[in-house]
This record gives C-alpha cells, sequence and structure tokens, in this order.
C-alpha cells in the first residue's frame, strides 16, 4: 500500500491510496478459499469446485465483499500512518478499481486540529470549603424537631382541639346503606389538616374519648364507587383516644430516632449535610472556574463540518428565519462548545480516562434516586434509548476528565462562611441568568458523539451548573 497526503489546505487533506494487482488479487484468493469449502455445485465434491468455476459463479459478489474489506482496512491504515484524527466521517472517491486491476482511491478528509493541554495541569480556580457555626446546625435541628410529631394521649374528660390526634372507628352508610369501603379501625386524623374528607374534621373538635358521634360528608369526585360520588354520607364514629402535640425535647433519644449515636452524633452529620449542600454548588462554580479557563485556551481552526452539526443541534426546533437571524451567535457558542470538547478529549485520551459499565450503572440508579415512585420507567427510558445511556457515559466522563484537571491545578482555597457562600452563590446565579436572558435560548438536547472520542466514550459539553443550593429538611439523618 502507497499513501501519499495531497492538497493541503488547513484541516482539509486528501489522501491518495495505491494497492497494487497483485495485493488485491491475494485478497481475492483468500476469499475463494474461504467459501470453496461451503459451495455446493453439481458435479463437485465439496471443497474441490475450481477456482475459475467460482469466478465464473460467484465473482461479482466475492470482489464486492473483498473491495469493501479492503477499503475499510486501508483507510484506516493510511489515517494511523499519517498520524491523522479525522473529524467526522472521511469522503471516498474511487479512481481505479476491478478484478484483476490495481486499486486507487481518494480519503478526503477533515483533521483535527492539534490541542494544547500542557497548561491544564497548571490550571487556576478556587476551592471553597464552608464552616458551619453551630448556631446553623442547631438551627436545623430545632427545624426538624418541628416537623417530628409528638403525640401524647390526654385524660379521658379532655375536648379535641385543632391541632390534636384523634384515633376513631367508624361505620358509613349512605341513605341508609352499607357500602363498599365503608367501615374504618383505629383511623387517625389530626384534626385541621382536612385530610380525610372536606369539613370532616372540623366536626370532630370538642369531641372525648369514648364519645360517639356522627359525621355527614360528602364523599368526593375520586371516590372508587362511582354511583356514590357527590353524595352525603353518614359516619357513626366511636373516639378511641385523643392525643395532644408535645414540644419535641431535643435529647439523646431524638437523635437515636433519627438515626444517630446520639446528640453529639447527630450534630456532627447535620453540620456535614449542611456543608454538602453547598460544596456541591460550590464544587460545580469551581468546575466552572476551569470550563471557562479551557475557553481560553487558543486552538488555530475548527473543523467547520463540525461547527455545522453543533449549530444543527442548537437551533433545533427554531424556524429558518430565527436560524439565519442567530447563525452567527450559534457558530460562536459552537465554536466554543467544540474547541472545549476537543480539549477535554484529548486529556482524557493522554490520562488514559476510561468510564466502566459499573459507573455507568451507578449513575442510572443515582437518576432512579432523584424520581422517586417513577423508577420503572426512567429505566425503561435509558434501556429503550441508548443514546441516553450514552449521553449518561458521557456525563461520567466529562466529570471525571474535570476531577483529575482539579488535582492537577492550582486551587486557591477559601474558607467561608454559610452567608458568604449564599452570597457567592447568588451572584453567580444572577450572573447565569444574565447570560441566559442576553442570548438566545438555548434548548436542551442530548449530546452528540465527539469525533475525538472513542467509541467508548462520549463528548464533553460545557453545562453550567444550578447555583442555588438544594437545601432540605430531613426526617432521617443517615451515614455515608
Amino acid at each position: 500500500m502507497k499513501v501519499t497526503v495531497e492538497n493541503k489546505k488547513g484541516l482539509n487533506k486528501n489522501l491518495k491510496i495505491f494497492i497494487d494487482k497483485e495485493t488485491m488479487n491475494s485478497y481475492m484468493d483468500e476469499k475463494y478459499e474461504e467459501i470453496k469449502g461451503s459451495v455446493n455445485l453439481k458435479g463437485f465434491r465439496p471443497g474441490k469446485v475450481p477456482k475459475e468455476i467460482l469466478k465464473r459463479q460467484f465473482g461479482k459478489a466475492v470482489f464486492g465483499e473483498v473491495l469493501e474489506k479492503v477499503l475499510k482496512e486501508t483507510s484506516t491504515k493510511a489515517l494511523e500512518e499519517k498520524k491523522i484524527k479525522p473529524a467526522g466521517q472521511p469522503k471516498l472517491d474511487l479512481k481505479t478499481y476491478g478484478e484483476d486491476k490495481d486499486l486507487e482511491y481518494v480519503l478526503s478528509v477533515t483533521e483535527l486540529p492539534k490541542v494544547e493541554i500542557k497548561t491544564l495541569e497548571n490550571i487556576k480556580f478556587d476551592e471553597y470549603t464552608v464552616k458551619i457555626d453551630d448556631s446553623e446546625t442547631d438551627k436545623r435541628i430545632k427545624e426538624i424537631a418541628k416537623n417530628q410529631p409528638n403525640f401524647k394521649e390526654v385524660s379521658a374528660d379532655t375536648k379535641a382541639k385543632k391541632g390534636d390526634l384523634v384515633s376513631l372507628d367508624y361505620k358509613a352508610t349512605v341513605d341508609g346503606k352499607d357500602f363498599k369501603g365503608s367501615e374504618g379501625k383505629n383511623t387517625q386524623l389530626t384534626l385541621g389538616k382536612d385530610l380525610f374528607l372536606k369539613g370532616f374534621d372540623e366536626q370532630l373538635i370538642g369531641v372525648k374519648k369514648d364519645d360517639e358521634k356522627v359525621v355527614e360528608a360528602t364523599l368526593p369526585e375520586n371516590f372508587p364507587e362511582k354511583e356514590l360520588v357527590n353524595k352525603k354520607a353518614k359516619f357513626n364514629c366511636k373516639i378511641l383516644s385523643v392525643k395532644q402535640s408535645e414540644e419535641v425535647k431535643i435529647d439523646d433519644n431524638f437523635a437515636k430516632n433519627l438515626g444517630a449515636k446520639d446528640l453529639k452524633d447527630l450534630k456532627t452529620l447535620i453540620s456535614k449535610q449542611i456543608n454538602d449542600e453547598y460544596k456541591n454548588s460550590l464544587d460545580q462554580l469551581s468546575k466552572n472556574q476551569i470550563l471557562k479557563e479551557i475557553e481560553k485556551i487558543k486552538i488555530d481552526e475548527v473543523p467547520e463540518n463540525l461547527v455545522e452539526e453543533e449549530v444543527k443541534v442548537l437551533s433545533q426546533g427554531m424556524s429558518e428565519e430565527e436560524v439565519k437571524k442567530n447563525k452567527k451567535d450559534f457558530e460562536e457558542k459552537a465554536k466554543t462548545r467544540i474547541k472545549t470538547g476537543l480539549i477535554l478529549n484529548e486529556f482524557g485520551e493522554k490520562n488514559q480516562i476510561k468510564v466502566t459499565e459499573q459507573e455507568v450503572q451507578a449513575e442510572v440508579q443515582k437518576q432512579l434516586r432523584m424520581m422517586p415512585g417513577q423508577e420503572k420507567i426512567v429505566m425503561d427510558f435509558y434501556q429503550k434509548n441508548p443514546s441516553a445511556l450514552a449521553s449518561l457515559r458521557g456525563t461520567v466522563y466529562e466529570e471525571k476528565i474535570l476531577i483529575l484537571i482539579k488535582e492537577k491545578g492550582k486551587a486557591n482555597k477559601k474558607e467561608i462562611s454559610k452567608d458568604e457562600a449564599e452570597k457567592i452563590l447568588k451572584e453567580a446565579h444572577k450572573q447565569d441568568h444574565d447570560h441566559d436572558h442576553s442570548h438566545v435560548e438555548e434548548k436542551k438536547v442530548t449530546k452528540k458523539k465527539s469525533p475525538t472520542t472513542s467509541a467508548k466514550e462520549k463528548k464533553p459539553v460545557t453545562k453550567k451548573a444550578k447555583s442555588k443550593p438544594a437545601v432540605k429538611k430531613i426526617k432521617k439523618v443517615s451515614k455515608k
């Protein structure tokens, strides 16, 4: 095989590839030997059919298969030999071909630009640690305690009031007749929440333990027995107990009920939880800083074919008029995203970063935990959409690259208070908001595969974090 690089125009190159007829004939002979053992022709024993007979019978089909194989092998080998990484699918133009002939073709390819990644090892970014005051931890624990129900039974002559927990048995009728689901045992209602039937709770205000009370209520629109919808039912209620809410005592027992060893351990866990809530968002700010620094790295030329593809992604779902109006803006965004993707991929390849199947499945499980009650829907979605699973793999790949860049970079470590963290995140959120309104809104799209990436990985695409931390009130503390 002889390979010549011609027509050098920046990243666009033509590779002239020549394979002599002797080599082509050896490929053909090899194929005939392969099929000889499986061909059955009248008058010939299996494996004994002469090559000339095979050529007459199957020549065209054999040559087609051989040509396809040779083109695939030699084009890949030619690109490797000349150390060319293609940006997209190369175009192939056959010049000379045929049985007992030389093969000559031209491979037109857009080459990926050379990327300098050495500067990534000294990249600068801010790394925050949030110092949580004891008062913040105590405040959070009090909020948790406030939301923990603590009811104690009152004396038999104490009347139920709003906010009390009433336990009762009931038997209901409509027009004097029983119906399916008309009985309830040890039903518990917190008076005033109106969670059972509209107006039911208020009729129990004033009842005492062992009282019998008839309550009337209208059966709702979603009542299972459709013929009883909007009908008035009578509930004969037997009051089993009345309990009043007491302030939860914050002590070791309270802590143990939440899964901690004791109150001291609970405070440690809550402090860590608050810190993590801010740390996740602040870590994303650090990553965004790194991505902005990467955007400053110069690449002489970005392949036009990749820019065109990315513009199509950015403008997906828009009218021709909108695309034309914002074409320049889209092209700039596309170039930035492609450039960042190329740099991150080069860094990933040089550092041999891989994504295992276990890591992808761990990310799927993370997605499932974020959508309780919809686990089956989410799992079915990933099973039926390989591109979505590949995109998830890309997210993991990008995350691993950015983590390694952080490890190799120069962190400017800052310890800040909770108030300072909120101020930083608020400002970052405002900047993102202003940035979003100064450009055409980008629609969410599936990440496309980058030509720089191996078949196992996906192209990292820059993305901005939501700046506000997801501060949650917990019911149960768990140790990680």
